[in-house]
């Protein structure tokens, strides 16, 4: 038995993006059709960059499906770059560059200082390609095939967001059900549950422009219909709770994770903190809160999986007077490399997570019930359904 993972590779501007995924399942229907509608999610939300108007994102798959169901072989995933033959001369990968455009003054907030030092680059535009949030391309494709994994098996995952710099949406949103904020924030330019809203957050945001601020935020991340005993209690890694934080922080900008109410619990008294269980021949155990969002000693316990990240103000800065920082070669003070960036990008990212999430969701399918071949494994996980029921 082995487990679904993937590696990505590409550079911001270079020619492409690629992925490849390992150890999935053979006879899953997969639709391009529906990586691309994921494509184009995380493309969307007010305060974009220009980026966004020059890229429309589509992906070829190159292997792994024939007639639009995987083979059980590795599925080879490419997203081309148009912004490519715009950069061809400095991201060219033999020759030299007609103009040498060195980046040596390096952004605070980025990985350009420390992955210069680390890799030994004196252009610093070695590290920042791949540093970029471009990346989560890849990562949004690779989790557009897993959702249609968990979906055919009634696990849905949705997100929205929270909050934008000051503004916040949580004390209107707790009497929406999970699905239906989802449902909304697909309607809101900046992905919030509450559509009406939209011209408070919007407003916050072209101000941010205007001063060449950028803005962070909080999103949150859900699955629904996820069956109970996923992850494990016997080694620290193999907790789930473990791993979604994981795969939440590797989210380029990510500097928090919550799992149900998480920091809150902590101001709680231990009898308001947990969610007492309760039996029915129905629907077996069950909670009547969730303040554990769904896992439970690393394990989930049938009830919906809700992950909360926070986002730091993307650094790239547009001001006259911008961030100070150093000269990697003259040692002299610097105000900081400008790149095209995007005011915020909180929507877009809720879209990365929701990728994430079907990311561990789906290894952590296949890791209790098998690889191999599809058809079987759903059998498997419908008579495991049938006995957490009766057990």
């Amino acid at each position: 038995m082995g487990n679904i993972r993937f590696l990505n590779a590409g550079e911001s501007h270079g020619p492409a993006l690629t992925a490849i995924i390992e150890g999935f399942p053979s006879n899953v229907k997969i639709s391009s059709d529906y990586i691309n509608n994921e494509l184009a999610r995380r493309q969307k939300g007010y305060g974009r960059g220009g980026r966004m108007k020059i890229e429309k994102d589509k992906v070829e798959i190159l292997s792994g499906v024939r007639f639009g169901y995987t083979l059980g072989s590795p599925i080879t995933l490419m997203i081309r770059n148009k912004d490519w033959e715009n950069w061809t001369d400095i991201m060219a990968v033999e020759g030299q560059p007609t103009e040498k455009k060195e980046i040596t003054n390096p952004r605070p907030g980025h990985a350009d200082l420390v992955g210069g030092i680390k890799y030994g680059f004196s252009d610093l535009r070695n590290v920042l390609e791949r540093a970029s949030a471009r990346e989560t391309t890849t990562r949004v494709a690779v989790g557009a095939v897993c959702k249609q994994l968990l979906e055919d098996i009634g696990i849905k995952i949705g997100s929205y967001v929270v909050s934008i710099g000051e503004l916040s949406v949580k004390d209107i949103i707790q009497d929406i059900p999970l699905e239906e904020r989802a449902k909304k924030a697909e309607e809101s330019e900046v992905r919030i549950p509450v559509p009406e809203e939209d011209e408070k957050f919007k407003k916050l945001i072209d101000f941010a422009k205007e001063e060449g601020e950028s803005l962070g935020g909080v999103f949150e991340v859900f699955a629904t219909g996820v069956p109970i005993g996923l992850g494990s209690h016997v080694q620290w890694d193999r907790r789930l709770d473990g791993r979604i934080a994981q795969a939440m922080m590797s989210i380029q900008a990510m500097k928090g994770v919550e799992i149900g109410e998480g920091f809150e619990l902590a101001k709680k008294f231990g009898s308001q903190a947990h969610d007492e269980i309760f039996y029915d021949k129905e629907k077996g155990f069950y909670h009547k809160t969730n303040r554990a969002g769904g896992i439970e000693g690393g394990i989930t316990n049938g009830e919906p999986i809700i992950v909360r990240v926070a986002m730091k103000p993307i650094p790239t800065l547009m001001r006259k007077k911008s961030l100070q920082s150093v000269n990697i070669k003259t040692k002299e003070p610097f105000d900081a490399a400008k790149e095209r960036s995007d005011v915020t990008a909180v929507p877009a990212a809720a879209v990365v997570g929701e990728a994430m999430l079907a990311i561990v969701l789906a290894n952590a399918i296949v890791e209790k019930f098998g690889n191999d071949n599809w058809i079987e494994i759903k059998k498997r996980i419908e008579e495991y359904k049938k006995y957490t029921k009766e057990f």
